[in-house]
């Protein structure tokens, strides 16, 4: 599955790139943002190794990774950034998204992930868009429902299971 840019409204989801490691080690410095997930920030050189192996591609021949960094196309800046990981013969794919501190608050994760979801749904092969999120996330939630997914009775690793079908 080839990548693409991806704009919405006021974004461009640009195709992830080693060259991006050192803003996005910026984007991404606020160790709030590790709350749920866990972890902590990366140093730009570790965020470089990272995103090499990213844009390398899953070793799993039945996984393919997608990621892109957000831009915010009136400041000219990245931050943050959504991903797809598509599984299961092409039919699923499992989201997540991150934006940095200084950027929430304006809907800025909501569009980006819906223009993600409406990308998803535009290939033939993917039939369900998932995401697992905290049940204590308050914002990936509102996030998730803007893009159409909803909770399911579903756990992973103490999170809930999101989901929207793309197709009947």
């Amino acid at each position: 599955m080839d990548i693409e840019l991806i704009s919405t409204a006021r974004l461009d989801l640009v195709p992830l790139s080693a060259a991006h490691a050192e803003e996005m080690a910026t984007v991404l410095s606020s160790p709030s943002l590790h709350t749920f997930i866990g972890g902590e920030p990366l140093s730009p050189g570790a965020l470089r190794t990272r995103y090499e192996r990213l844009v390398a591609g899953s070793p799993d021949p039945s996984v393919t990774w997608c990621n892109w960094v957000i831009r915010l196309r009136s400041e000219s800046c990245l931050v943050g950034t959504v991903q797809a990981t598509v599984t299961e013969a092409g039919s699923v794919a499992e989201t997540a998204w991150v934006v940095g501190t200084p950027w929430q608050g304006r809907g800025l994760a909501s569009e980006a992930v819906r223009g993600l979801v409406s990308w998803l749904a535009a290939r033939p092969s993917i039939r369900t868009v998932v995401a697992h999120i905290h049940p204590a996330h308050q914002a990936s939630a509102v996030v998730a429902t803007a893009a159409g997914l909803a909770p399911t009775d579903e756990w992973q690793d103490g999170e809930i299971r999101w989901q929207r079908a793309t197709r009947p």
